[in-house]
């Protein structure tokens, strides 16, 4: 281990309420890669939110908050986001402190919904049916200029599973609060819905998607040929999208490439960023 860069600490925050998930595996997969391929001294820490009301403080160094199942309203006014978001203000604040390292957080799908709410981007409600797949993900103008999308195709390929979404941003509080609509969902030329919202840079720490670029297709292949779940899919979304789905598994230009590009850049730029400074003022 290199001793000359300091010691990078990760707080994955753990939104899934004790449901059984493969985003978590997926985050530590991620992480324990970077830190081989940077020679770095990094740990994480979980934190089980919504069941045991675990909330870190703020002294990590980089924040990941997971997807989860259920509604993000109704959780409005429990006393573990309450406490969520208190953690969210003081990294806004600190953020905007003459503190040199920044906090840099990134939400995925509930959490992405969570913050929505939080800032009133735009209307949240249940979809007519789930959204479930390895599905085609657009970039919008200012998407395509995004570093955490380098090296990705447009469109790329992702997980996508969620009953809820985020849909007809607020264009004015998007400017008010200099917030960017950095990719939608799959075009439905046949369907008369709006195109939910699929990523959003907050600011230039927080960014946030409503897919899981965590997954991999051997976490997402092996759930799927459980026969539970191998049935909901099918009696859910019909026989040809269970074999679509396994097809675009085994597909490189697919999951497997956004899984190694999305979260990686994002971690190139709250880690390497400050090593960078910390090796000016060392």
């Amino acid at each position: 281990m290199n001793t000359d860069k300091p010691e990078v600490r990760v707080a994955i925050l753990d939104l899934y309420d004790g449901v059984a998930n493969e985003g978590m595996r997926g985050f530590r997969d991620i992480l324990d890669r970077y830190r081989v391929q940077h020679n770095l001294d990094l740990s994480y820490h979980i934190f089980d939110v919504r069941r045991k009301g675990q909330v870190p403080d703020t002294s990590f160094d980089v924040y990941i908050s997971s997807g989860g199942p259920g509604s993000p309203l109704d959780s409005e006014g429990t006393e573990w986001e309450k406490k969520y978001f208190r953690l969210i203000d003081k990294l806004e604040a600190h953020n905007k402190s003459d503190d040199l390292q920044k906090k840099h957080v990134f939400f995925v799908c509930h959490s992405f919904q969570l913050m929505c709410r939080k800032y009133a981007l735009g209307d949240i409600n249940l979809r007519r049916s789930p959204s479930f797949g390895i599905l085609p993900v657009h970039l919008t103008e200012a998407g395509s200029n995004e570093g955490v999308f380098e090296g990705l195709t447009d469109p790329f390929y992702t997980v996508d599973s969620r009953s809820w979404q985020v849909i007809n941003p607020n264009r004015e509080r998007f400017k008010e609060l200099g917030m960017e609509v950095l990719a939608l969902e799959k075009e439905r030329p046949y369907v008369d819905l709006p195109r939910a919202i699929m990523a959003i840079r907050f600011n230039e720490y927080f960014f946030a998607t409503q897919f899981h670029p965590e997954a991999d297709a051997y976490g997402i292949k092996n759930m799927l040929l459980r026969e539970d779940k191998k049935d909901e899919v099918i009696n859910e979304h019909g026989e040809n999208k269970y074999k679509e789905m396994l097809e675009r598994l085994d597909d490189p230009d697919k999951i497997a490439s956004t899984q190694k590009t999305i979260i990686p850049n994002f971690l190139d730029e709250a880690i390497l960023r400050y090593q960078e400074q910390y090796s000016n003022l060392s």
